[in-house]
């Protein structure tokens, strides 16, 4: 499959086609929106929200979320903010997240079954890293959102300024639902 991508990047580069896509790192419209890599959100979040290539910063990663105030997510925003103008976040998880309701112990299995070795897992472990807790999902998408906004909004190193806001994406339709942040 790779070979098939690298092939079609061959032709996309020697047809000139990424002449449409040229843009700034600016962010047009300063917004940063955090979301899911789930497949569905590909092309229909960007069309259920009106964006075009360089109109935003796109952050994505498993469910959304940031899981650690300083993991790479939480770095990128801060990027975003500091160096590229965004002045809004948006966080937006969706409908049927498959991070919603992981578990760890059975990641831990479906790792062991494809080669890991459990040394490796325990080295992990004395390195001090939780796998438990960082393996696991969230029980509430809604709940997971509405945490992730705090975090951002609450960070030590973001800017009161920086308007901060949550929201729930149906998978199927695009449409939002705005979260009200708890104070």
């Amino acid at each position: 499959m790779i070979e098939e991508i690298l092939e079609y990047n061959r032709r996309f580069v020697a047809e000139g086609a990424y002449g449409r896509f040229a843009t700034s790192k600016y962010p047009d419209k300063r917004i940063a929106i955090v979301t899911c890599m789930d497949t569905r959100l590909v092309e229909l979040l960007p069309a259920a929200l009106g964006i075009r290539n360089g109109d935003v910063k796109l952050i994505k990663n498993a469910g959304g979320t940031i899981t650690n105030p300083f993991d790479s997510t939480m770095r990128s925003i801060l990027v975003a903010v500091y160096e590229l103008g965004v002045n809004e976040v948006m966080v937006i998880g969706h409908t049927g997240c498959g991070v919603q309701g992981m578990d760890a112990a059975h990641m831990l299995e479906l790792m062991r079954s494809r080669g890991v070795s459990e040394e490796h897992i325990t080295l992990m472990r004395h390195c001090g890293i939780d796998l438990d807790g960082w393996l696991k999902g969230f029980a509430d998408t809604e709940d997971a959102v509405k945490e992730t906004v705090d975090l951002i909004a609450r960070h030590p190193l973001m800017s009161a300024d920086v308007r901060v806001a949550g929201y729930i994406m149906d998978s199927t339709t695009g449409e939002l639902t705005p979260l009200d942040r708890e104070e």
